[in-house]
């Protein structure tokens, strides 16, 4: 799974779409914690990061929500800026 970006010891990875499944997604890892995050609504739809992590997910999803969907359509992955 392709690293995009890492920050505050998360790091955010996605999968190309052929082993994925919709909605379009990112994965958020920290430590033994994982999330998972559409990219649209900033949701977590699984997972159990806690709350700080999926705030902070939240914010840089906000701010790449375009560029990660074009990552998601295209399945060309790009790194991101972290979040600081």
């Amino acid at each position: 799974m392709p690293e995009i970006t890492r920050f505050y010891g998360i790091i955010i990875k996605m999968y190309f779409r052929p082993k994925e499944h919709e909605p379009s997604h990112i994965h958020a890892l920290y430590g033994e914690y994982m999330g998972e995050f559409d990219i649209q609504t900033r949701e977590m739809l699984a997972g159990d990061l806690p709350g700080k992590a999926q705030e902070l997910v939240r914010e840089w999803l906000s701010r790449y929500r375009d560029r990660l969907q074009q990552m998601w359509d295209s399945q060309k992955i790009d790194k991101l800026p972290p979040l600081e």
